[in-house]
């Protein structure tokens, strides 16, 4: 896997570039309740946020998992700022790709939690 523009750092983390974005991977990343609410606190927040500003109901080790697997299929760039890392929703790179698709899928999950009560 290449990767788009890394960072000048020993902690640089491998992102795809863009143009290896793919398709099911992106909807794979986002069939996971707990990666689609990462997903919408950033699409929500609209800044970089730190790992530890999302409050998820699965464990340390298991959260790392999620922001690998949204990482890695090109949903987030993360990048570290000191000991911090910052997760930023790679928006411009999915609506180019795949026009609409971000913003029903995030429209789509604001219903779903508005009819079960959790949004």
């Amino acid at each position: 896997m290449t990767t788009a523009a890394p960072a000048p750092s020993s902690r640089a983390l491998p992102h795809p570039a863009r143009e290896e974005i793919r398709l099911e991977g992106v909807l794979h990343a986002l069939s996971d309740p707990v990666r689609l609410r990462i997903v919408r606190e950033l699409a929500a927040e609209d800044v970089e946020l730190t790992c530890s500003q999302f409050d998820l109901p699965v464990t340390k080790s298991t959260t790392t998992h999620h922001f690998r697997v949204l990482r890695e299929s090109g949903v987030i760039r993360q990048t570290y700022e000191g000991t911090a890392k910052m997760n930023g929703l790679r928006r411009s790179d999915l609506d180019d790709l795949f026009p609409g698709l971000l913003g029903c899928l995030l429209t789509a999950a604001a219903h779903q939690s508005l009819r079960q009560g959790t949004g």
